[in-house]
Order: structure tokens, then C-alpha cells, then sequence
């Protein structure tokens, strides 16, 4: 065994870049600075972000967080070598949970892992959060870059991703309202979003078809696939707004009947007609290229509804002209009935 010990190492003879830390810093600090919003203080840079919640006018303040990550969909992101939208996927996953509860997101932090940092790819990832931000109104006031060779091979990354937002308490939305014979109004996603991708890839991997191989209005599958996450703030809250709603489910994993069931009490079921709104020809490749039975598509992906609103069934013209005003395709899906709590979904 040699005595001889190593002489001059550095931090990034370890495999970590602190000028390429630094460098990425530099490069995102202006697209911090593009989602600014009343509130921020400070600017990147600092050990904490600062936001003033006094500057907001409310009168009893319930503060909403959420966190959540991309799941495998970063894999098809790396493969594709396509970075600047897996950020809006990020904030997206985290501002729509909040928003179910009627809640204004504020401010947004992020976290990015990598074995070797790359400050060029590094900003094209936050120039998707930063875009995020703005689409949802929130700020991008800080962030964590880690570097941990010998944890991230390659090319991999990770994401996470963290919002706080704000809500009235008298204005809470939660679910305790909903009455037999309200109406069901669903919003359209933009594709999968950012579930279900574990089964997406092992489709792929089955299947051998080509991401180039063009599936839906001239996209490709992987454009199809990659396509970001849906942000429903502004015309959710353009909904709460005009009219009386009740309840509101984020549809991720476990799809319509996973989330819907999650905002109704226990003498409350909800029945929604399948054959109400569209679905894209990428789920039915999806389905077709899996063999993937009709429950398991309705349980693992949105299979074109990305959001469930809850009101009264007077309202839903106005829901639905709302929506239509703020660019965002929706349906009248289905109703609240008294019964078992549960989910029914028919043809």
C-alpha cells in the first residue's frame, strides 16, 4: 500500500465545477428577474428568497404550498436533447395542485441535481421555469444547483420544484360544498403531462417506434410526448371569479378517478360520460401500441383532461364561456350524485 498522498487537489478535481456554479448564476439571474411580480424583495444570489406577503391585500391569509418533481419524463427530455420546456412542466405541477383550493401562487423555488454541471443546459432548464413563472404568475425567487458526480451519470438530471401561494380563508375550496346534481366541467390538457411516463417509455421501448414518427396535428411523438404540462392559474381563477365553484381536481397520477374522488365527501359520487369531450390520437396510440386495457389508460394518465371543476349546474355556461375567453378548451363532463364515495366513468 502506498504512503504517497495526492498533493494540490481541488474541489473540482472531485468532479465540481464552482465557476460553472457561479457562471449559471449569472446566466439565470435575468430570467429571475422577467417573473418580478408586488411582493419580491431581494433578488438571486442570497441565502433566502424574500417575499413581503403584507404587500398583498387580504384579510385572513392562508398560506398554500406544494412540491413536486417531473417523474421520468426528464428521461425522454435528455434523450431528446430537449431542455427548455421541462421547467414549465415543473412550476406547472406544482402551481396547479394549489390552485385546486383557490389559491394565488406567489413565489417559486426550484431544485436541479446533476453529475457535471453544464451552465448552458442549466439555463435553458430554468429559461422553462422561468417561463412557467410567468404563465402562472408567480415568482421565481430562488433556487439550489447541485452538483454530485457519482450520483447522476452522464447526461441525467433531477428536478424538484416548490411554490407557496395564497388564499382567502373564507374563499378555501375544498370540496365541502359540492351537492348531488352539480355539474362536472373538465379542462383539456396538452397531452400527458408529466405522469404515466414509466408506462410511456416501456410503450416505446415495446413498441420500437420512432419519436419522429409524426401522430398528432404534424407533431411527432416526442414533440407530442415532451409537450409541457398545461398552467390552469389564470383561467381557474378567471372560473372562481364569475362563478360559484365548489370543488377542483388536479388530474395527475391515478388519473380522473383517482383525483376526482379526492374533493368529494363520503356520500358523494361522481359520474362522468366518457364520451363527453375528445381525446387526442396520442392516447389512442398510447393505448393501441401498449395493449392497454380502457381502466388502466383512465387510472395511469388524464387521457385529455388535466383539470376537474365542481359548481352548480346554473353555472356552467358561464364556466365554459370563461374558459373559452381565456384560450382554454373545456367540456361538461358529468354530475354529482348522492351514493358511495367514488368515481364513475361510462362510455
Amino acid at each position: 500500500m502506498t504512503t504517497d498522498k495526492p498533493r494540490n487537489l481541488s474541489y473540482k478535481d472531485a468532479g465540481v465545477d464552482i465557476a460553472a456554479g457561479d457562471a449559471l448564476v449569472e446566466r439565470i439571474k435575468p430570467l429571475a428577474a422577467s417573473t418580478a411580480r408586488p411582493g419580491c424583495l431581494g433578488s438571486l444570489g442570497g441565502f433566502g428568497g424574500l417575499f413581503e406577503l403584507a404587500a398583498r391585500a387580504y384579510d385572513e391569509p392562508v398560506l398554500v404550498s406544494g412540491t413536486d418533481g417531473v417523474g421520468t419524463k426528464l428521461k425522454l427530455a435528455i434523450e431528446m436533447g430537449r431542455h427548455d420546456t421541462i421547467g414549465i412542466d415543473l412550476v406547472a405541477m406544482c402551481v396547479n395542485d394549489i390552485i385546486v383550493c383557490g389559491a394565488e401562487p406567489l413565489f417559486f423555488l426550484d431544485y436541479y441535481a446533476t453529475g457535471r454541471l453544464d451552465p448552458v443546459r442549466g439555463e435553458a432548464v430554468v429559461s422553462g421555469i422561468a417561463e412557467g413563472c410567468r404563465q402562472a404568475g408567480a415568482a421565481l425567487i430562488g433556487g439550489e444547483t447541485a452538483e454530485m458526480p457519482g450520483v447522476y451519470a452522464g447526461q441525467d438530471y433531477d428536478l424538484a420544484g416548490f411554490s407557496v401561494g395564497v388564499v382567502e380563508k373564507r374563499r378555501i375550496i375544498d370540496g365541502a360544498r359540492i351537492e348531488p346534481g352539480d355539474a362536472i366541467v373538465g379542462l383539456a390538457s396538452s397531452g400527458v403531462h408529466s405522469n404515466g411516463f414509466s408506462l410511456v417509455r416501456r410503450i416505446l421501448e415495446d413498441s420500437g417506434q420512432a419519436l419522429d414518427t409524426v401522430v398528432d396535428d404534424g407533431a411527432t411523438l416526442g414533440e407530442a410526448l415532451l409537450a409541457p404540462t398545461r398552467i390552469y392559474v389564470r383561467a381557474v381563477r378567471a372560473v372562481i371569479g364569475a362563478t360559484d365553484v365548489r370543488g377542483i381536481a388536479h388530474i395527475t397520477g391515478g388519473g380522473l378517478p383517482g383525483n376526482v374522488v379526492r374533493v368529494l365527501g363520503d356520500d358523494r359520487c361522481a359520474h362522468i360520460e366518457r364520451s363527453s369531450w375528445p381525446r387526442s390520437r396520442l392516447f389512442d396510440w398510447l393505448q393501441s401500441a401498449g395493449g392497454v386495457a380502457d381502466d388502466e389508460m383512465l387510472r395511469t394518465f388524464n387521457c385529455g383532461i388535466g383539470l376537474v371543476l365542481v359548481l352548480p349546474q346554473a353555472d356552467v355556461d358561464t364556466a365554459l364561456s370563461t374558459l373559452a375567453a381565456e384560450g382554454q378548451d373545456a367540456w361538461h363532463i358529468g354530475r354529482i350524485a348522492s351514493g358511495e364515495r367514488g368515481v364513475r366513468v361510462s362510455a
